[in-house]
């Protein structure tokens, strides 16, 4: 497996796996135990989380399956994201969702993200949603305080426009790791709105969430169009999928796009891996975005 550099001492697997979804794949903790392994065993080892996934219920559901064997803690990383807010029972009394960076709303979330999933540290805490209230100064107060406690490692942000990132990135004496953001041949905006230029800029590693639309891509006819070019493709690479093609159109971009996978089935997980055999040619990637754009390049 590729691994990406994000600092001296720390690497993510090209390949991510996403655990928004958790809570709905209704295995026992032996059997996420067991997908955790089979992951690890693909050569994934970096996983991503939220404190907000599954109605808060998804760090534990995972720091559950990995106390069952708490060795496989040295062999993975750990990102997860705070900052939103959801009504219902985890906040009892809250009127309306909202956004959250103050210092000590991080700071909690935090050191509870660190006990639910049964762990010491975080390698990487991102903001999840640009803030309108964020004010930089107190969110570097927060980073710094879990830096120098040694629960988190590394920070960096999820969904930010370039200059929600520079705003925060003003404030940190070391560099953001990460952005997180929605890329694929169905979520082109990044790719227009300086954001993914930024990171490249900065030679900041990229997260890609929902690299498939959240499965629309296989069911939503206005996507007809890109799923027959990219039937075809998958056809010339002998590809087992279109999954496996849209995976490697992000792998392809210079910006050292890591795809977040989301699904519970490990045979869909094999698809990001086998993505990294297949070399588009430029053609191909340019196939791709005509397709998914429904006009040429100017």
């Amino acid at each position: 497996m590729q691994r990406i550099t994000l600092t001296e001492d720390l690497s993510f697997s090209r390949i991510v796996h996403g655990m928004w979804r958790l809570a709905e794949w209704n295995m026992s903790a032996q059997e996420r135990l067991t997908f955790i392994e089979s992951c690890i065993e693909l050569g994934i080892t970096t996983f991503d989380h939220a404190d907000i996934y599954g109605g808060y219920t998804c760090e534990g559901l995972f720091g559950e399956a990995l106390r069952l064997k708490p060795e496989l803690r040295d062999q993975i990383e750990i990102v997860t994201k705070t900052g939103i807010k959801l009504t219902g029972d985890f906040n009892p009394g809250q009127t309306i969702n909202h956004y959250d960076t103050t210092k000590a709303h991080i700071i909690a979330q935090a050191e509870r993200s660190l006990s639910e999933l049964g762990i010491d540290h975080i390698d990487t805490l991102l903001i999840h949603r640009p803030d309108p209230l964020m004010d930089p100064d107190d969110i570097a107060e927060a980073f710094n305080a879990l830096h120098d406690s040694g629960k988190v490692r590394t920070f960096g942000v999820s969904n930010h426009l370039p200059s929600q990132q520079r705003l925060l990135q003003s404030r940190l004496p070391y560099k953001l790791v990460t952005n997180q953001l929605e890329l694929s041949p169905m979520q082109l905006k990044h790719f227009e709105d300086g954001a993914v230029d930024l990171c490249h800029e900065e030679r900041m590693p990229l997260m890609a969430w929902s690299p498939l639309a959240g499965g629309r891509l296989f069911s939503d006819d206005s996507y007809a169009p890109l799923r027959d070019k990219l039937k075809e493709i998958a056809e010339r690479h002998g590809a087992h999928g279109i999954d496996v093609v849209v995976y490697a159109w992000l792998l392809k971009h210079p910006a050292r796009i890591m795809p977040i996978i989301g699904s519970g089935k490990i045979d869909r997980v094999e698809r990001g891996v086998e993505a990294l055999e297949v070399e588009l040619t430029r053609e191909e990637w340019f196939e791709i975005l005509k397709a998914a754009r429904g006009r040429d390049v100017d």
